[in-house]
């Protein structure tokens, strides 16, 4: 029996798309998950080789299964009862929200993107603006620590490049886990750093379903062994200074913890400091503006403007520079033994002890950042211009700077340049000042303060200034 069937056009074309689409779920789509997640495989196989590095199991578990973990994680329900019954609506249309917030922030880590084409990016992105040097790192932070640690790198935030100069420098030790701000959730930066491990935050956001969530998905990371990195001071630092540490994130990675348990938690203090901070004028000129509210418009075309001027200084050869970028990683913190010399246990405390608790932790942490703050040519030449006030010659500034250093490290700090070549990033330093116009050259070779940038060698000068003052009154 044969005989030719007629169709109508729009029937056909239907099949078409429903046996391309068939066709491409069975067949394209496996064909390339299995690629990638072979690719994925062979970089985590190559990590653990080259630094001994054994990734999480929580960091490699899909993205799903973290979402409908988080989303019925027994606090997380309970709080979603309650909320319920306090609106006085269903319970699927609070759990809707509870996925929405979880869909937001849980991230979906790819050891490729993070230390093939992250690593790689990151590197060429740093030293297309700055000399990077890694610093100091304390003895203990070296040791290979124990499996049942987890590990948190404690920040100060004093530029956006922090995120790539610290996971760029960390990345023989640690898959670094951030909590990106507002500014995140803007395509597309929000699946980057999503595959770069990164989880996104609404930090304004009051919601206490959202803190329940977020608290939960920071637990547990952090019970899994996630190393995370927090930003102590939750925002830009806008006076060049570590400011007092805001206290959200590092009580929810202490909330549940028990000093007798099996599990310890470590704090790495970070330092980091730069010769030129990108953001810097913006900062200075912003000192009172919350840029949370900023719309994605503004993020974005900030970014894309930046870009677009550097790019097109460095065809026309009037780029400047940005001399020095360096990160210092200071001696680790054992949550145990704080709690332990503190006579205390988290997990027992009320709320009123459990504040009072985490703030002292927090300024145990604030002072060890800012000890380990690098001391970097530029703040120290800012900081001695400042105090002097008057124009001094090239080689009296760099004598007194290299004096400065000298004095610093006999404090305890730790230079962010390389040994023995002071006397050549001093110069460079100086040079560096000279042609962004932050100096004036007068006659009989004297350097004097330009005052219309006199708030800009304020804030470089600061960084320094704390610095000094904190390891006197150690």
């Amino acid at each position: 029996m044969s005989g030719a069937i007629t169709l109508p056009s729009w029937l056909a074309v239907v099949i078409v798309a429903l046996a391309i689409l068939a066709l491409v779920n069975h067949f394209f789509l496996p064909a390339i998950r299995w690629f990638w997640r072979r690719i994925a495989n062979t970089v985590i196989s190559d990590v653990n080789k080259r630094f001994g590095l054994k990734l999480p199991t929580f960091q490699l578990t899909k993205r799903q299964v973290l979402i409908d973990r988080l989303v019925y994680d027994p606090e997380v329900l309970e709080t979603v009862t309650r909320v319920a019954e306090d609106r006085g609506v269903t319970r699927d249309g609070v759990m809707a929200e509870v996925v929405m917030f979880a869909r937001e922030m849980v991230p979906s880590f790819n050891a490729y993107i993070y230390f093939r084409l992250g690593y790689r990016i990151a590197r060429r992105l740093l030293r297309s603006f700055y000399q990077v040097n890694a610093g100091w790192v304390h003895e203990a932070a070296r040791e290979q620590l124990p499996e049942d640690t987890s590990v948190v790198f404690f920040i100060n935030h004093r530029s956006n490049m922090d995120y790539l100069l610290v996971s760029y420098l960390a990345s023989n030790r640690a898959a670094l886990s951030y909590g990106a701000g507002e500014w995140a959730r803007i395509w597309p930066f929000r699946p980057i750093l999503r595959l770069a491990g990164a989880y996104i935050l609404r930090r304004s956001h009051d919601n206490p379903l959202y803190r329940v969530v977020l608290r939960r998905y920071v637990q547990m990371a952090t019970a899994a062994g996630v190393p995370h990195a927090i930003f102590s001071e939750g925002g830009l630092s806008r006076n060049g200074k570590v400011n007092p540490p805001k206290l959200g994130l590092l009580s929810y990675v202490c909330q549940d913890f028990d000093a007798a348990g099996k599990r310890e938690i470590l704090f790495i203090p970070v330092g980091t400091n730069f010769d030129r901070v990108i953001e810097e004028r913006v900062l200075i000129a912003n000192r009172d503006t919350d840029f949370r509210n900023r719309s994605a418009s503004f993020v974005l075309g900030s970014t894309v403007k930046f870009v677009v001027e550097q790019i097109w200084q460095k065809i026309t050869g009037r780029r400047k520079g940005f001399g020095v970028a360096a990160a210092n990683f200071g001696e680790p913190l054992s949550l145990r033994a704080w709690s332990q010399s503190n006579g205390l246990s988290f997990v027992d405390l009320g709320q009123e002890q459990f504040s009072s608790a985490i703030t002292a932790l927090g300024e145990d942490l604030h002072r060890q950042v800012t000890c380990v703050i690098p001391v970097l040519a530029v703040p120290v030449l800012a900081m001695i211009l400042l105090r002097t006030d008057k124009p001094l010659t090239a080689d009296l500034l760099s004598r007194a700077a290299l004096q400065e250093i000298d004095r610093l490290r006999s404090l305890g700090a730790h230079a962010g340049m390389k040994p023995g070549g002071e006397k050549e990033a001093v110069a460079s330093g100086l040079q560096l000042m000279t042609d962004l116009e932050l100096v004036q050259t007068g006659s009989q070779d004297t350097i004097a303060i330009n005052d219309k940038e006199r708030d800009l060698l304020q804030y470089h000068a600061n960084s320094i200034i704390q610095l000094g003052a904190t390891l006197e009154a150690k």
